[in-house]
């Protein structure tokens, strides 16, 4: 049987990062269309590159620096919209 403190310090652990934001807001850029890609420029935030180049690594992203969702990182964006829409007031 769980407790409440365990239940408490189990929650506590699970939180969205701030590299985990930054991903899921590069997620959120790619278009709808598999057809379509984006293109990180170097001149980009820091923050903005590291977050492709971890979405790459985790074969979200066909290159580095953008390029087309993978068929996960299609689904993950998908669900990142939902998450969205789902959290925006309205």
């Amino acid at each position: 049987m769980l407790t409440a403190s365990w239940l408490l310090i189990m929650t506590d652990s699970i939180q969205f990062t701030e590299a985990m934001i930054a991903e899921l807001n590069l997620l959120l850029k790619f278009p709808d269309s598999s057809m379509e890609g984006l293109k990180i420029h170097h001149d980009a935030g820091s923050a903005v590159i590291e977050a492709a180049q971890r979405l790459y690594a985790k074969g979200l992203i066909s290159q580095s620096d953008g390029g087309y969702l993978t068929d996960l990182g299609r689904e993950t964006a998908q669900n990142a919209h939902l998450l969205i829409g789902l959290l925006t007031p309205r």
